[in-house]
This record gives C-alpha cells, structure tokens and sequence, in this order.
C-alpha cells in the first residue's frame, strides 16, 4: 500500500518539472539571442578591424607615406621588428612604434620639402 500511493505522489511532481524546464528555457532564451545580437553588431566587427590593421602594418614598407595615431604624416625610412622611423621633414626623424600608424596614404599624399 505504501509504494503504491509513494509512486502516485511522484507523478504529477515528475510531469510538472518538465514544464519548469521548458519555461526556464524560454526564460533565457531573450538572454541567449541578445548575446548573439551583441555578437554580429559589435564584437565580429572590432575583430575583423584589428585583423585588418594588424595586416596593414605588416605590409607597411621603405618609402610609405602614412598617417599615426597622433596625427603626425611623414614617410617610412627605417623598418624594425617593433619600431620605424618616419621623416617628417628633411632632417626631422621619429621613431615610432608599429601599432602607431592608423593609415597609409597613398603615394604622392604629402610632399617633404624643404
């Protein structure tokens, strides 16, 4: 007698919690498509700007003419691992670090005269 009426008063719990799983699946459903949401709009797109700028610099050679992050434009006379040189002027040389440079510009964009 006992077993029977113990099996009886499991039932109705077991059913129950299966709709407090799919409810609690609804619930953080909104939660789960706004992390996709954030996903595509900001984080895939700051990735593939850091891969381009990252393939920018590598590519940086002798003679470019380019723009830094603090607005100084010259042309690229010394290459090193970490660091170039950019001329300014004639006779006026920084050095730089790599990940400095925001943008090549192309030939011809600045003139170094004296």
């Amino acid at each position: 007698m006992f077993i029977s009426s113990a099996i009886a008063q499991t039932a109705p719990a077991a059913a129950a919690s299966g709709g407090d799983m799919m409810s609690s699946l609804t619930g953080m459903l909104p939660l789960v498509l706004m992390f996709v949401v954030l996903y595509f709009v900001m984080i895939r797109p700051q990735m593939k700007k850091q891969k381009e700028h990252k393939t920018m610099i590598e590519a940086l050679a002798k003679g470019d003419e380019v723009a830094t992050a603090g607005g100084l434009l010259g042309k690229v006379t010394k290459l090193g691992d970490a660091y170039l040189t950019l001329e300014l002027t004639p006779g006026v040389e920084v050095q730089l670090q790599r990940s400095a440079i925001v943008q090549v510009l192309p030939k011809g964009a600045i003139s170094i005269t004296k």
